[in-house]
């Protein structure tokens, strides 16, 4: 409304994140089995805001030790390393406590995003990675990607699609080793999924999306191929479709949505890795 102030309660946010690192209401027990992913929202919400300061060095180290316990740490058999990575709550998981497990079962197995999500939280709380068991980690990855260069989320099998190989390329790039990912397959998937719209959609003959179009710009840029991969038609139609998801005020997902804020990231970000914010 016109001449109505709107104010950033900052200390609320910041009071907010900090709770959901200890205690969530009980209409979140379905989001047990990704508690890596609500903790990473949560430390990046709190570093973005400045307010990592809020938490003090025994409670930074408990997190990190919680994060650690929830790595798997396989064997030297090939089938087990596959199973690698982390977990992304203690649900499934075949042992208990803050240290990691002995054995691993078959139904224990990481989760792409969750280990993504460990591995920069981590970073957010300054740990220098030295316990991430990065042959594993490499082995998982690998052991994920499909033959058309998509990823699964998971060794039991899960779709495949633009947010698990972008997830693929972050992890990549935090341990600086792409020796796991076929480059090659994985940039032809994001080009296959390049819609009439001219955006990115989930995969090959899908609607364009705001998320995926994300994930496709960002995994190319991780990858180091956003510059030779598109041509400028390609990327003066990607820019329009994202442009025009301007709506009420907002950004909306795709075409005759309502806005909402979760896409003013997705697409923003998309633009900013083309330099147009």
């Amino acid at each position: 409304m016109s001449g109505r102030e709107y104010l950033f309660l900052r200390a609320r946010h910041v009071k907010y994140f900090r709770r959901c690192l200890q205690v969530l209401p009980f209409t979140s027990v379905t989001y047990d089995t990704s508690r890596m992913a609500v903790l990473y929202f949560a430390l990046s919400g709190l570093d973005l805001l400045d307010g990592l300061s809020e938490l003090d060095k025994e409670e930074r180290q408990h997190i990190i030790n919680w994060i650690y316990s929830l790595q798997i740490l396989p064997g030297n058999d090939r089938d087990e390393q596959a199973c690698a990575g982390f977990r992304g709550g203690t649900t499934l998981a075949s042992c208990r406590g803050e240290s990691s497990c002995d054995t691993v079962s078959q139904l224990d197995c990481g989760h792409i995003t969750m280990t993504y999500t460990a591995l920069a939280s981590l970073i957010i709380l300054g740990d220098d990675l030295s316990r991430v068991e990065r042959p594993a980690v490499m082995a998982h990855v690998a052991a994920l990607q499909c033959p058309d260069g998509s990823f699964f989320s998971t060794r039991g099998g899960s779709e495949n699609d633009m947010r698990f190989m972008y997830c693929a390329a972050a992890i990549c790039y935090i341990l600086q080793d792409f020796s796991a990912i076929n480059t090659t397959s994985a940039t032809k998937y994001i080009l296959n999924s390049m819609s009439y719209e001219g955006a990115m959609g989930q995969g090959t003959h899908l609607e364009a999306h705001g998320g995926s179009s994300y994930c496709a710009i960002a995994t190319l840029h991780l990858l180091g191929k956003l510059d030779s991969s598109l041509s400028r038609t390609q990327r003066e139609r990607l820019v329009r479709w994202l442009v025009e998801r301007q709506s009420g005020g907002g950004l909306q997902g795709r075409p005759n949505k309502p806005p909402d804020t979760c896409y003013a990231f997705w697409i923003g970000a998309t633009l900013q890795h083309f330099f147009f914010l």
